[in-house]
């Protein structure tokens, strides 16, 4: 099975138009287009009964205290955790892609809704935002759905962002409505037949983006 992408080279930088986060030419960070990348994919198992995608950035820092907070770097080698960027299950099986921009365009305050797609019986996950704007009185909500990195502009490490899609042996995955990242690895768990990725890295750090 393959999976890949007309909006950049597999391994290769993130172009910004896709993150939720990007920088004005004046250095500034801000919200940016947001858009969810062009993805296709062949292949697939003749016993697949539907598709799931997953992508996460596994280079998240834990330690929150340090972030986005002038005068201080985050070294690479602080501890990372996975960060959960889209949730799309249930997709019809067989070859198949998804145009850019088809999913997201633009960064949601209190996020898009969900977990219903525009697509019949397709559903879409909380992604990871829900947590990180808890709190937050201009952004708390349940973000479904695509948003696209945003890391830390005071990051030393540049983040990798994995785009998974499986191959899977029943038609709907064992889900509650509100279901997040973990929710969808462990109803896999048993019933994938095949998988293929296609990733991409991203960094706000001025210092990375110079070189």
């Amino acid at each position: 099975m393959k999976l890949w992408s007309e909006s950049w080279v597999n391994g290769e930088a993130i172009p910004p138009r896709f993150a939720a986060g990007t920088m004005d030419h004046d250095g500034a960070v801000r919200f940016g287009e947001n858009l969810n990348p062009h993805l296709a994919w062949s292949g697939v198992p003749a016993a697949a009964q539907s598709l799931a995608l997953v992508c996460h950035d596994f280079d998240v820092p834990v330690d929150r205290n340090r972030i986005n907070r002038s005068g201080v770097e985050l070294d690479a080698d602080a501890e990372r955790s996975d960060f959960f960027h889209w949730l799309l299950v249930d997709l019809p099986p067989g070859d198949g892609s998804i145009a850019e921009g088809e999913f997201s365009r633009g960064f949601v305050a209190r996020g898009k809704p969900g977990p219903a797609t525009h697509l019949q019986r397709v559903r879409q996950g909380l992604n990871d935002y829900t947590g990180w704007f808890e709190g937050d009185p201009e952004r708390a909500g349940d973000h479904f759905g695509y948003d696209g990195p945003f890391p830390p502009w005071n990051d030393g490490l540049v983040h990798h962002y994995v785009f998974t899609l499986y191959a899977v042996v029943v038609p709907v995955l064992p889900l509650p409505d509100r279901f997040r990242g973990r929710d969808v690895w462990q109803a896999l768990a048993g019933r994938v037949l095949a998988e293929a990725t296609h990733s991409g890295t991203y960094t706000l750090n001025p210092r990375l983006l110079v070189r």
